[in-house]
């Protein structure tokens, strides 16, 4: 269990007992940032990308991985970044796991949608649309996330989020690192398919990230909902 820590917000000076999220290296084991009970937190006024992540070695074998900067919502309405010990900042720019951007338009037939009544028929249209982008074999994953489902691919981990709340920041965050934990020698993409669709925070997130992010509806036809996921239509696997 990751231990708890005082956090006292500098605007409006409320106590609270945060523990940081963990997050799973690549050898499985849980990678939790390491916040010392004197941390002082900033409020959040400007992102940048350097700010949003850090990097911190797994203590149960040795690796380095990106991680998103710990951060707490106070009620009063400020975001606060949280001070890890023992951590860097990662320097600005795209990690090099995520593919850079193809524009030739590979023709495929039309797909031909599912009508969505329940979770299970969510993660059917899901798999159903990767097999058309070209991601062949899909599969559920074992590994299930904190909400919603998996789905795995060559080459791709998608999520699919049928709950009936926007998606946050921090599920687009999530499906990111795990994509980057599994990947090896072959790049893995990610995608994203919300039925209540993405908070703007999210959609931040995924922009510079570079997730492609899918909503879905009753009607079974995922749409496309940022850059990415219109690239990723546009070219397929």
């Amino acid at each position: 269990m990751v231990p708890t820590v005082p956090i006292r917000c500098p605007k409006c000076g409320r106590e609270h007992v945060y523990a940081p999220p963990s997050y799973p290296c690549a050898c499985g084991a849980p990678v939790a940032p390491a916040v010392g009970r004197d941390a002082t937190p900033e409020p959040v006024t400007d992102r940048t990308w350097a700010e949003s992540w850090i990097t911190a070695r797994c203590a149960a074998c040795g690796h380095e991985g990106h991680w998103p900067h710990p951060e707490l919502d106070c009620s009063c309405g400020a975001v606060l970044r949280v001070p890890v010990a023992g951590a860097t900042r990662v320097p600005p720019g795209h990690p090099a796991h995520i593919p850079l951007p193809r524009t030739a338009p590979r023709p495929r037939p039309a797909f031909h949608p599912v009508t969505i009544r329940d979770a299970r028929d969510a993660v059917t249209v899901a798999a159903l649309y990767l097999r058309w982008l070209g991601y062949l074999n899909t599969r559920s994953t074992t590994r299930r996330p904190p909400s919603g489902s998996r789905i795995a691919a060559r080459g791709m981990l998608a999520q699919v989020e049928p709950a009936p709340r926007p998606t946050a920041p921090r599920d687009i965050e999530c499906l990111w690192l795990t994509a980057l934990t599994e990947a090896g020698d072959t790049p893995v993409a990610c995608a994203f398919f919300s039925l209540a669709g993405y908070t703007s925070e999210a959609r931040t997130r995924a922009d510079s990230l570079g997730v492609p992010l899918f909503t879905m509806d009753t009607t079974g036809t995922p749409q496309p909902v940022n850059g990415a996921a219109y690239e990723l239509v546009a070219t397929g696997a």
